[in-house]
């Protein structure tokens, strides 16, 4: 299978493979998101040496198993024989590296890197000697260390205070595929899908690679998401239950405030967070909402013309939402039955609010459509009460340029039409807006984000004055 996408993170990988000095390359994202295939599929053969955690393993069993990995990789000693601690297994890594001839560049590949760590093995601490002393002193090594544990990456890694401080050359952290990238692996697949039917999976399941590899050639959306999430055997049917539990430790206070967050489309702010789900105030929260945000299962988000006090925590994944309205949801349960849920009205009325964040997830495709490259902006919600209707825009463009675009996002199965009701509804958006003082000086344009485009009508002619359209969100 090709290499898909993954651009910023093949520029990082090839400025590290070129540089003059060894590189120590800490790569983390969520479950399931391509991190072990990304590394074995660039580097493949610069890989000398390999090796993954074990899952709930103990001290014993983790240095057995990297020390059979040293083997399998080559190292012959006669009395290969798992060490007693982790410093005498790193031992062990420097005289197989030292027998490896040639002044090319040389990967080492530890892949779920917090399971090696078990209490009080002194892991880390082994890990960063062999870095610092032995590495750092050669300029042919390039170090990938990977981990699905976020609490641990994060902590123990990115932000460590002792050996490896500012010693991690490269962060990288791995994100789902977008719309482009989802259609070339479909077409890899022998999969062509139209542009709605990719962008109706994406509003399910997202852009995660091995829940896009599981889809058969043949299948239809619907046929697909039946299968995967909706019979006994499906292979998200319970991937929900166990998703957290392998990322963080006490994934408990995560469940809590992800479905939490499920529970307002606006988003909450930490008071409203702690709030709902009865958590302390304090690190122990902090650390959990910087889990949840650092792996992309949510994201911070500030209203336009609020300060940081104000700030939104939103729930953005996708397949988590969709699981917890259609298949946790009792009343949908029971029907197990995509094809008939896709018809329901609580389907179109969910399936609008997803196109949303499908949109904020392409915020960079939608400038390029606008032509807004070049330009400085800022893009964020807004909300305004009003004693007599109010108004809501789904997503603000603020440019430097002193031009707001108001975009109104519709996700429909055909074109878009802007009747007299609706273009009402409009213009008190836009005049609401702009009576504000800080907006009375700027430039408004209306921009239509649609799945077919809009009715060329007269309240069209007056009204939008930008068009996007799904096919805009394919862009690469």
């Amino acid at each position: 299978m090709d290499l898909i996408g993954r651009k910023p993170e093949k520029e990082t990988f090839k400025h590290c493979l070129n540089s003059t000095e060894s590189k120590l390359i800490a790569l983390y994202g969520r479950r399931r998101v391509g991190k072990t295939f990304l590394v074995r599929k660039y580097f493949q053969s610069k890989i000398v040496f390999e090796v993954a955690g074990l899952y709930n393993g103990k001290l014993n069993d983790q240095l057995a198993h990297f020390t059979s990995a040293l083997a399998k990789h080559g190292l012959g000693e006669a009395d290969l024989e798992p060490p007693k601690s982790w410093k005498l297994a790193f031992d062990m890594l420097e005289r197989f590296m030292d027998s490896i001839k040639g002044r090319q560049k040389k990967v080492i590949f530890l892949d779920e890197l917090p399971w090696f760590d078990t209490p009080k093995s002194k892991f880390l601490m082994a890990f960063e000697s062999f870095w610092n002393t032995y590495c750092t002193k050669r300029n042919d090594i390039v170090c990938v260390i990977c981990g699905s544990a976020a609490s641990w990456m994060i902590k123990k890694i990115l932000k460590n205070k002792g050996g490896l401080h500012n010693r991690v050359s490269e962060k990288i952290r791995l994100q789902q595929f977008n719309l482009h990238e989802i259609e070339q692996f479909l077409r890899m697949k022998g999969i062509r899908w139209s542009k709605y039917d990719i962008a109706q999976l994406y509003l399910t399941i997202g852009g995660v690679p091995y829940y896009l590899d599981a889809i058969r050639k043949g299948e239809s959306v619907v046929q697909f998401v039946n299968r995967a999430c909706f019979t006994n055997n499906g292979i998200l049917t319970d991937e929900y239950k166990v998703l957290f539990a392998s990322l963080f430790e006490n994934s408990e206070r995560h469940y809590q405030i992800v479905e939490a967050l499920d529970s307002k489309k606006r988003g909450l702010t930490r008071k409203e967070i702690i709030k709902k789900t009865k958590l302390l105030s304090g690190g122990t929260l902090t650390t959990a909402l910087n889990e949840l945000e650092e792996s992309g299962f949510i994201s911070v988000v500030l209203p336009y013309q609020h300060n940081k006090t104000k700030a939104l925590y939103k729930l953005t994944d996708n397949f988590i939402i969709f699981y917890l309205k259609f298949i946790k949801n009792k009343s949908f349960r029971t029907t197990r039955n995509w094809a008939n849920i896709i018809k329901s009205q609580a389907w179109v009325s969910w399936s609008g609010l997803a196109f949303e964040r499908l949109c904020f997830a392409h915020v960079r495709q939608i400038k390029r459509a606008l032509k807004l490259e070049v330009i400085e902006c800022t893009v964020a919600p807004w909300a305004k009460a009003d004693k007599n209707e109010g108004a809501q825009i789904d997503m603000l463009i603020d440019r430097a340029d002193r031009v707001v675009n108001i975009c109104e996002i519709k996700f429909t199965n055909g074109t878009f039409t802007i009747d007299k009701e609706y273009a009402k509804k409009l213009r008190n958006k836009i005049q609401l807006f702009s009576s504000i003082d800080a907006n009375k000086r700027k430039n408004v344009f209306l921009t239509m984000l649609t799945t077919f485009g809009i009715v060329d009508n007269e309240y069209c002619k007056e009204l939008v004055q930008g068009e996007v359209v799904l096919e805009d969100l394919f862009l690469e």
